[in-house]
């Protein structure tokens, strides 16, 4: 299996709902690393997995779409822990969506699967994978 990782950051501030989050109840904020890894079994006509250029472009616009705001206030989310893992698989999924538009180029339909890893921290970070 093949595979390209791009990366981005993203900065956010939310709280969450429930006793097991303690004090991250309260409005707090979070910086990510993301890094978003495409896969295929077998190289496009161009020996390429994803065009890179493509891949960071997309992965910087589903990041932007959440970049420097509470997602507390974003009405999808109303009501929603966005927990870390939660916010691996919302990019994931933008991220195939994407793909199957075509956005990363008539190559990258071939891909057979996405995932995307935030990074809170040094020692701490979470992961969503899907098919493609």
């Amino acid at each position: 299996m093949f595979s390209v990782t791009v990366r981005e950051h993203l900065m956010i501030a939310h709280s969450f709902h429930g006793e097991v989050f303690g004090p991250a109840q309260r409005l707090h904020g979070a910086t990510y690393l993301v890094d978003a890894t495409f896969r295929r079994a077998e190289l496009d006509a161009d020996n390429l997995v994803v065009d890179i250029g493509l891949a960071t472009a997309e992965l910087g616009s589903v990041v932007g779409e959440f970049n420097y705001r509470n997602l507390d206030e974003v009405p999808e989310f109303a009501g929603t822990n966005t927990s870390t893992e939660f916010l691996a698989k919302v990019i994931a999924d933008r991220l195939a969506d994407r793909v199957h538009t075509g956005a990363l180029g008539e190559g990258a339909r071939e891909l057979s699967g996405v995932s995307v890893t935030l990074h809170e921290s040094h020692i701490a970070w979470a992961s969503y994978e899907r098919d493609l």
